[in-house]
């Protein structure tokens, strides 16, 4: 049996919310993954199921590996197309954020997101949540914000409204933001979850084939790369860190995904207890850092120290802005030293 963790005055708040809204747009964060698309999805699904007129929009492109999903051609990108975007936030009387703790998070989207007269509701499982939503619902021992849209729905009404195609967005939330279920994934209540989501009759063998054994052969030219060419170990600090410029992402005709979960390979060393990873954005001068660790080393506190982020104790992230790679090193290694005595 599923534990309460979502208190009963959050629960019955979101109930009365999805009652009474006719029009509803869900949103998440810039460069959505798994999670975000996951939970998205998953309560799309749950509330076409309800008879209300859902929209999902995320600011810009998503993994491929991600539009296997049901409705996933269905999902407005607001680069793309804001002007669409903006007619249906508009018209909502309901915005679900889902997989975000502050609107920073959604860059341009959350000016018209903020701005809305509708009713908000916020759910997600990252730490220090603001404050700008009717309701927040935030639990950051959550496995996944996935886990949380579960626990809503069956709390406010059982699953009897939770389609396949919702059962399987949702499994694919939760894989994703465990690592397969490999880290962050203790509390027994997950594998209640799973049982029930498998009860409406998923494949989960099939959507793992989706998720992780869909890729180019590109990608696999790149992981090479990487693992051969880029990947600094520093076994006195049991950490690595590597690194990629734009130049070397076009070499390898890199698609957003292509190096989803690379982050977490090195942590097979024997040892490894911290796995850095920074990427030069294709768009605008900024560097994307990735944090993995194991066991209680706190990589988000090294994301907020050092990279103007933050995230889990094992799986943040962050952000360098209007710098050159090699200075972005430089400032990975003034983080290792710091953190020294915790890592050796």
């Amino acid at each position: 049996m599923l534990s309460q963790k979502i208190s009963y005055t959050e629960i019955a708040e979101a109930k009365r919310m999805f009652e009474q809204c006719r029009n509803v747009v869900i949103v998440s964060h810039v460069s959505a993954d798994g999670d975000a698309i996951g939970s998205s999805l998953g309560m799309y699904e749950y509330m076409k199921k309800k008879g209300k007129q859902a929209t999902v929009i995320v600011p810009n492109y998503y993994p491929d590996f991600l539009k296997w999903m049901t409705a996933a051609d269905r999902i407005i990108l607001y680069d793309r197309h804001r002007a669409m975007a903006k007619t249906y936030i508009t018209a909502a009387d309901l915005i679900v954020v889902l997989d975000l703790n502050e609107p920073s998070r959604m860059e341009e989207l959350a000016i018209p997101i903020t701005q809305s007269r509708a009713k908000k509701i916020m759910i997600d499982h990252h730490l220090h949540p603001q404050k700008f939503c009717d309701l927040t619902i935030s639990y950051p021992d959550a496995s996944s914000t996935s886990e949380l849209v579960f626990r809503v729905i069956d709390a406010i009404g059982g699953t009897s409204a939770l389609t396949k195609a919702g059962a399987e967005d949702l499994y694919a939330g939760m894989c994703t933001d465990t690592g397969k279920f490999s880290y962050n994934a203790n509390d027994p209540d997950i594998y209640v979850i799973l049982s029930e989501l498998l009860k409406k009759g998923i494949d989960k063998d099939r959507i793992n084939r989706q998720i992780y054994n869909n890729y180019t052969e590109a990608r696999f030219r790149l992981l090479g790369y990487i693992l051969s060419e880029k990947l600094q170990v520093f076994p006195e600090l049991h950490a690595t860190l590597f690194t990629l410029t734009r130049d070397e992402l076009s070499r390898f005709s890199y698609i957003k995904g292509d190096t989803e979960g690379v982050v977490n390979m090195p942590l097979e060393i024997k040892g490894t207890k911290l796995s850095l990873y920074m990427r030069e954005d294709n768009e605008r001068p900024r560097i994307f850092v990735s944090l993995r660790s194991v066991d209680d080393f706190p990589a988000n506190k090294m994301a907020a120290d050092f990279f103007n982020g933050g995230g889990h104790l094992n799986a943040a992230g962050g952000q360098l802005h209007n710098m050159s790679m090699d200075d972005a090193v430089e400032i990975a290694k003034k983080a290792l030293e710091a953190y020294s005595e915790i890592l050796k």
